[in-house]
């Protein structure tokens, strides 16, 4: 007889990414092992393997994931601080996603799915960039770009890391906003 044990979710791939999203929530993402995963799960030790291969391979889904829902984030934004703003929000909701989508360290940079979603997510920030009046050539877009990442990604990274003063607040999107604000207007 055969145990359906770990099929019983209906959608196990969206289950153990959700499991993922919580472990690395609780330790970060170099302490997650797909035993562990499997236990969250519910399912058994093999089953993560099954979907994903290896812990690379679930952390390259996670990171597309990520760039993915960093795209629609940014997509919503109708300039360049609301944009600003929407990224420090995506960090802050979805940290255990930004904590690998910036780490290629952890997965597999040359993966389709992953180089898709990236490249969505950079095009939705060069979008908002190319806005700007001082933008006269693809150049200045892709630096104004990079600038606008740096800045966005410095702050969101600085607030979940407790790192500034508390004078900034507790909101991060005020906070954000007051930051940024003075960079972008």
């Amino acid at each position: 007889m055969t145990s359906s044990r770990g099929y019983h979710h209906g959608d196990l791939r969206r289950t153990l990414l959700a499991a993922a999203v919580e472990a690395i929530d609780e330790a970060g993402p170099t302490a997650l092992s797909l035993r562990d995963l499997a236990r969250r799960a519910g399912v058994s030790h093999a089953a993560p393997a099954h979907h994903f291969g290896d812990k690379a391979g679930l952390l390259t889904a996670l990171a597309a994931e990520g760039f993915d829902l960093l795209a629609e984030a940014l997509e919503t934004a109708d300039d360049l601080l609301a944009a600003g703003v929407a990224y420090v929000d995506f960090a802050v909701r979805h940290r255990a996603h930004f904590e690998v989508m910036f780490r290629p360290e952890l997965y597999r940079a040359d993966d389709a799915e992953l180089v898709a979603a990236r490249g969505r997510s950079g095009a939705a920030l060069r979008s908002g960039v190319a806005t700007l009046s001082t933008n006269d050539t693809a150049a200045d877009t892709d630096r104004d770009a990079l600038a606008a990442w740096s800045i966005a990604h410095g702050f969101a990274t600085l607030w979940l890391a407790g790192a500034l003063p508390d004078r900034v607040g507790a909101d991060p999107h005020d906070a954000a906003r007051t930051v940024l604000r003075r960079l972008f207007d």
